[in-house]
């Protein structure tokens, strides 16, 4: 089976004591590509390091997170934007709003995604979208029409059924991770009726553990049991959860296995 992680920060300080004891393991488990979405201008060169060691297995891509969104941040994306010209990148992201935590720079989280949205449109790079507490203003801003021939995929899925199918309209994916192991969740039942198809598997690491790492640092390893409690919702085995997962990431990031 091939497995695909198409949302990991192995790059970030917490992987130092062991990062390649933890791609290693991640390959011999059958995770055979990683892709690293960017944070801010202080993640670029490790990410690229870990790209440049690791190639066809760990493949970068470029964006802004939503947090990293200060003051600065029309500067912050020219500079990331030129590095768009200087190299091959697998998607733009992570991208998005994040009104978890601070509601204060929601306008200007709101321009860096339409930002975001213009490079993934000039690159003919899917779209990696974190969405915390931000479905209605995404979706306002998607719903603008400005985004014909877009793709990508919601990362971290955590909404509704209601939700999920107006993303699937848009032509996005549902990332699918750690969450849905988690007793309370609800994610188990809102993904039951969706086609598989229309899912990609995730960790986020080192975020998001899965049961029964959940508290724990995540690894790419442990998306087999992101995957495993996935095939169990879905009445499905985990060779069919490998291969139409494995499948519909691929073509999303235009991987060739």
């Amino acid at each position: 089976m091939i497995f695909i992680d198409t949302h990991t920060h192995l790059y970030l300080r917490e992987f130092d004591p062991d990062r390649d004891r933890v791609v290693k393991d991640a390959l011999r488990n059958g995770v055979r590509v990683m892709l690293l979405p960017n944070i801010d201008g202080s993640t670029t060169g490790a990410m690229h390091e870990l790209a440049d060691r690791y190639p066809g297995q760990c493949l970068p891509m470029m964006g802004l997170h939503p947090t990293r969104v200060k003051e600065d941040f029309r500067e912050e994306i020219k500079k990331l934007s030129r590095l768009l010209g200087e190299r091959k990148y697998f998607g733009i992201g992570e991208t998005g709003i994040d009104l978890y935590h601070d509601t204060s720079r929601a306008k200007q989280q709101e321009e860096s995604f339409r930002e975001h949205i213009r490079l993934a449109g000039e690159y003919g790079l899917p779209l990696v979208i974190h969405a915390r507490n931000s479905f209605d203003e995404l979706f306002r801003i998607l719903d603008l029409g400005e985004t014909a021939g877009l793709r990508g995929v919601f990362h971290a899925f955590t909404g509704n059924e209601e939700q999920a199918e107006k993303i699937i309209g848009y032509g996005f994916k549902l990332g699918v991770g750690g969450i849905v192991t988690f007793r309370n969740g609800g994610l188990d039942k809102v993904l039951r009726d969706i086609d598989l198809r229309h899912m990609v598997l995730e960790t986020d690491a080192p975020y998001l553990a899965p049961v029964p790492y959940r508290g724990k640092r995540n690894e790419p390893s442990f998306l087999l049991n992101s995957a495993r409690k996935l095939a169990e919702v879905k009445g499905l085995t985990l060779e069919e959860v490998a291969e139409t997962t494995t499948r519909s990431a691929a073509d999303l990031f235009n991987l060739e296995l």
